[in-house]
């Protein structure tokens, strides 16, 4: 049994998922939390709101580093609720780093590219750049990043509590709309057909989606780093992760369609400075600098964007197939970069995955 433990939060979701097996692979002894879909052993329910549940974990699973990887990260859906996005992205970090503070244990709190402006001509934003959030979800992650390393300070705990910002994100998803980047696959399979209706995609916002496996690596590479630091005190609190891959989401969708094969022409660019499919916007460019890991040594190399939709988004193709089941894709079979796609039927339901067959061909 390894004798360094770890605790993250939000152990069910897209980066949470990755994160956990970074540090298994780094042979950590290691615990999620999750609430809906807790297994009770390595992932323990967790309810961010009650304050005693945060402190009875802690004392169980007593870690050496917790990752706070817990939020309602999507603009639209904080919008819509706000007060409960304040009790878990402020008011339960607040908790969670005050606890963590108390007993001396290091806190990876993961927030966001939105806590600044993305004005044009001011990226790539440095870490110590002035924030300036343009909607409630940059603003309360921003809240977030304050509470944690307010809470430290306080506890004369400098050093443990620091902060890591990434993008969007992507990678190996449950459900493609667990991330704003995979379920652009989806959009593109519903552009399929005749009888598909045109919709606008925006061309303006730059992105650069992030893997979640590099995300976990940067993780696990960071509590080790601040974990040996002898002279913790001068580390650096706030850290930056980021891909270089740089595209609008209209772009991804071109990438998606060469990659399956398909057709976009029913999907059109918007570049008039605002997401037709979003409810609340999102900055211009929020491009992070990694200058800070960089020189504290660690690795901020990424996987390639197309390279890791080529090679493994595939795997993620027969619960797209399913989302677009009604589209017309031909009698038999779908050429896909090498692989082609067995279909049974085209009224297979969402559950049914094993009417879908892959079949390599390369």
């Amino acid at each position: 049994m390894s004798d360094k433990t770890v605790l993250v939060t939000g152990a069910t979701g897209l980066l949470g998922r990755q994160i956990l097996k970074a540090f298994q692979s780094n042979e950590w002894n290691a615990k999620g939390t999750g609430l809906s879909r807790a297994d009770g052993q390595t992932i323990l329910k967790l309810d961010l709101s009650n304050d005693s549940e945060i402190e009875k974990v802690l004392n169980d699973v007593k870690p050496q580093v917790v990752v706070h990887s817990a939020a309602n990260r999507f603009p639209d859906k904080v919008d819509a609720d706000p007060e409960g996005t304040r009790r878990l992205n402020v008011q339960a970090t607040r908790t969670l780093a005050r606890l963590c503070a108390q007993q001396g244990i290091l806190l990876i709190y993961i927030s966001t590219d939105y806590v600044f402006s993305g004005k044009p001509g001011e990226a790539p934003y440095e870490a110590d750049a002035q924030t300036g959030p343009t909607n409630l979800y940059g603003q309360t992650k921003l809240d977030g990043e304050r509470a944690v390393l307010e809470e430290y300070e306080r506890a004369g705990k400098d050093g443990l509590g620091v902060v890591l910002r990434v993008p969007v994100l992507y990678g190996e998803a449950e459900m493609p709309a667990e991330s704003a980047v995979n379920v652009l696959m989806d959009v593109v399979w519903k552009a399929q057909g005749e009888d598909a209706k045109k919709v606008k995609m925006d061309h303006w916002a730059l992105r650069y989606p992030t893997n979640t496996e590099d995300c976990g690596r940067v993780a696990a590479d960071i509590a080790t780093h601040y974990l040996k630091a002898t002279d913790k005190s001068s580390l650096p609190k706030v850290l930056q992760f980021s891909s270089e891959d740089k595209y609008t989401k209209y772009e991804m969708c071109q990438v998606f369609g060469e990659i399956m094969g398909l057709n976009i022409d029913k999907i059109e660019p918007n570049t008039e400075g605002n997401d037709p499919n979003a409810s609340v916007q999102r900055p211009y460019d929020c491009h992070l600098s990694t200058r800070a890991l960089k020189e504290l040594g660690i690795d901020v190399s990424t996987q390639d964007f197309v390279g890791w939709w080529r090679r493994e988004g595939i795997r993620n193709l027969g619960l797209m197939v399913c989302f677009a089941s009604s589209v017309p894709i031909g009698p038999d079979y779908i050429p896909v970069v090498g692989v082609e796609l067995g279909r049974r039927s085209l009224t297979a339901g969402l559950t049914e995955m094993d009417w879908y067959e892959f079949r390599i061909i390369v």
